[in-house]
């Protein structure tokens, strides 16, 4: 492969068992980082993340706007069961992110 051929298939990119202003800029790096690689959907795997505060729901939607402008679509893992699911479903995130209870789920091609 040459520097003009780019993967397009998925990407999953692990979270951190915890996000906060420590290490949001970390994460949205790691982000951008996947978002860079010429993918159509880049899945952010929370399901072991235990704890996500406002500088990381705010990472998360920023993200979603750089995905998006490099023509690739953010989608969220988040447990099922949890305080990081309740968290980002109190304030409607899954309205703007797509968020699936397992990696698996996100990466289904049929999922928008």
């Amino acid at each position: 492969m040459n520097a003009h051929q780019r993967y397009r298939g998925p990407v999953v990119v692990p979270m951190p068992a915890e996000i906060d202003l420590a290490n949001a800029g970390r994460v949205a790096e790691q982000l951008s980082t996947a978002a860079g690689a010429g993918v159509t959907v880049i899945v952010a795997d929370l399901t072991g993340t235990q704890f996500c505060d406002s500088a990381g729901i705010r990472t998360l939607l920023a993200a979603r706007d750089n995905v998006a402008a490099q023509h690739a679509q953010l989608r969220l893992a988040v447990a099922r069961d949890g305080a990081v699911r309740r968290a980002l479903q109190a304030i409607g995130l899954q309205h703007v992110v797509p968020m699936h209870p397992t990696v698996e789920a996100a990466l289904a091609p049929d999922n928008r």
